[in-house]
C-alpha cells in the first residue's frame, strides 16, 4: 500500500501537481489507474463545486482556462461520464502515461505501483496551424 503521485504536464512545456492516490494493490492496469483518478477528481469537485474543474480532461458545456475548465452552470459532475471520456482521450493519444521513465500504451496493461511510485500524465497539445 502507498501513495501514488500524478504530475501533469503538457507537451508545450507545462508542469503541475496532479496530486495523488492511495493504493492498496502492487499492480493495477491503466484503464484502473485512470478511472480511480478520475474518481477522485470529481468527488473533490462535488464536494466543493467551485467555479474551476481541475481534472484529466475537459467535462462537457466547459471552457478551458488557465488553472483548469470553467464550468458554465454549477453542477455536480459523473464521475462514470467523466471516466469514458478520459479513456477515450487515452486510447485517441490526447494523453501519454508514463509510469516513472517507462511509457504505457494500452488500457489493460498492469503496472507496479510501490511506495513514491510517480505517474506522469503528458497532455498533447495540438499544434497551431498544424
Amino acid at each position: 500500500m502507498g501513495i501514488v503521485t500524478f504530475v501533469d504536464e503538457t507537451t508545450s512545456g507545462g508542469r503541475s501537481d496532479g496530486g495523488g492516490i492511495e493504493i492498496t494493490e502492487e499492480r493495477l492496469t491503466v484503464r484502473e489507474l485512470i478511472r480511480r483518478r478520475v474518481f477522485q477528481e470529481v468527488a473533490e469537485y462535488n464536494a466543493r463545486t467551485p467555479e474551476v474543474f481541475q481534472g484529466l480532461v475537459q467535462p462537457q458545456d466547459t471552457e478551458r482556462v488557465l488553472n483548469g475548465y470553467a464550468v458554465r452552470t454549477r453542477r455536480r459532475m459523473d464521475p462514470e461520464a467523466q471516466t469514458e471520456q478520459a479513456l477515450k482521450a487515452f486510447a485517441g493519444n490526447g494523453f501519454l502515461v508514463l509510469v516513472g521513465d517507462r511509457q504505457v500504451t494500452e488500457l489493460d496493461d498492469q503496472i507496479e505501483v510501490g511506495l513514491g511510485t510517480e505517474i506522469t500524465f503528458l497532455k498533447l497539445v495540438a499544434l497551431v496551424g498544424g
